[in-house]
């Protein structure tokens, strides 16, 4: 919900012209020392962006149309509002709260903590979610002495997942919902929020098993954590209160922006102001310092090499032949375009694939295939789930991983591949039957 994107007229679809070549080798070339980690992912992000520019592959006009500024503001509020907030010891106190209704019961803590962050961002959104939970998760394992990658790994993928249940929870289901009339708010919990829920609980199990031996807590660390008084925790209850105030009138803000029509990323910035607001010039500096602007940048960068494959008309030409190729059949075309959306969102940003692929839809319709629901359903849940592949396949795994960085806990790009790409094609799968025995058969 915290998307913004206005198609630019490509250039072209001519895949064999100089510009496109050049657009799919540096995006290439850049992905490949994103995965390496040799130079640090913003740089290559940056330089990548600036190389689009600087060879005339998109203008520097059209670069920074294609910067999405709702979400880079989004972020930039949440962040500062976390931030101030952390500053009154309320996530530490939430930690241990919530770690002695278990009774420090490391299994029973990624369960809750995963079920949290799916329902959050079914209702809120992904980025919003996590900027909540990761530091309460740090917090925990801390009091624990856990690995916090098992929750991290947990609160990512189920952040997907959980986004992908409602028409709020992720940007690709808010644009299909305003291109399609016909499909309202009800109707996204009501087809999409069962097999969102099936993908959840399947992967829960996978996470418990593969980390099950790094998901156990000493004695002692248990009976310390259950002697531990949380309430000692909050360090300034004033600020406290002003900043649980501000954060729940963020939150409802984005409950109702589209129906007052202000952006979520002017909602966060204002609450982020009417925070800084009260708490004065102490919480500034100490707010400011702690926006991830690596991040930040990174997803400037990003945005720009994506923009530079939108204005040679890259993407428009792989959706357009993806299409050719099922001849309107309505079975092969709900599965191609399904896989096609996980697999490509999990390699590029999922909202101009969607831009890309919504009129496309719409044309399929004008040729006289009559029922377009099972190809709206599928996009949605490709472009959705398929942000589970890799590091970079959606704004909340970027999120996490340049917090747990700070925490000096970076998350690996091969090694987050290595289970969730696997668990973004068995979410595929379970799509796939869900779509054929649902609306196909």
């Amino acid at each position: 919900m915290f998307f913004q994107y206005n198609p630019i007229k490509e250039k072209g679809t001519d895949l064999l012209s100089t510009e496109a070549y050049l657009a799919i080798a540096i995006f290439l070339i850049s992905y490949g020392l994103i995965i390496s980690e040799k130079i640090q992912r913003t740089i290559v992000a940056m330089a990548g962006g600036a190389l689009m520019i600087l060879l005339g592959i998109v203008s520097q006009h059209a670069a920074i149309e294609h910067i999405d500024f709702n979400t880079l503001g989004l972020l930039v509020g949440m962040m500062i509002i976390i931030s101030v907030t952390s500053e009154t010891g309320l996530f530490r106190y939430i930690a241990i709260w919530s770690s002695k209704k278990v009774r420090g019961r490391p299994v029973a803590l990624l369960v809750v903590f995963a079920m949290m962050t799916a329902i959050g961002s079914a209702f809120l959104d992904n980025v919003t979610t996590v900027l909540l939970m990761v530091p309460v998760t740090f917090s925990m394992t801390r009091l624990l002495n856990l690995d916090p990658m098992p929750f991290l790994m947990a609160e990512i993928l189920m952040s997907n997942i959980g986004g992908t249940a409602t028409m709020i929870g992720d940007p690709p289901n808010i644009m299909i919902g305003s291109a399609v009339k016909e499909i309202g708010f009800i109707d996204f919990i009501i087809h999409l929020a069962p097999i969102s829920l099936l993908i959840g609980l399947v992967t829960m199990t996978i996470l418990i098993l593969i980390y099950r031996k790094r998901l156990t807590a000493s004695d002692e660390a248990r009976e310390k954590l259950m002697a531990t008084d949380e309430k000692e925790e909050i360090t300034d209850k004033k600020m406290m209160i002003q900043s649980v105030t501000v954060l729940v009138l963020t939150i409802l803000g984005f409950f109702i922006h589209q129906i007052v029509h202000i952006e979520s990323a002017t909602v966060a910035l204002a609450g982020a102001f009417l925070l800084l607001l009260l708490t004065g010039e102490k919480a500034l500096d100490h707010a400011l310092s702690s926006v991830e602007w690596t991040t930040i940048f990174f997803f400037i960068g990003l945005f720009v090499m994506v923009g530079g494959l939108i204005e040679t008309g890259v993407m428009n030409k792989i959706a357009q032949s993806a299409v050719e190729l099922t001849g309107g059949d309505p079975v092969t075309t709900s599965f191609l375009i399904l896989w096609l959306s996980a697999i490509a969102s999990a390699f590029v940003d999922n909202i101009p694939f969607v831009a890309t692929m919504i009129p496309l839809i719409q044309d399929i319709g004008q040729m006289g295939v009559a029922n377009l629901e099972p190809l709206w359903w599928s996009l949605a849940l490709g472009a959705c789930l398929g942000g589970n592949g890799t590091l970079i396949g959606a704004s909340a795994n970027l999120i996490v991983a340049g917090l747990a960085g700070k925490e000096g806990r970076p998350i690996p790009f091969v090694g987050f591949m290595k289970i969730g790409l696997p668990v973004m094609f068995l979410s595929v799968a379970l799509a796939t039957g869900y779509i054929y025995l649902r609306y196909l058969v």
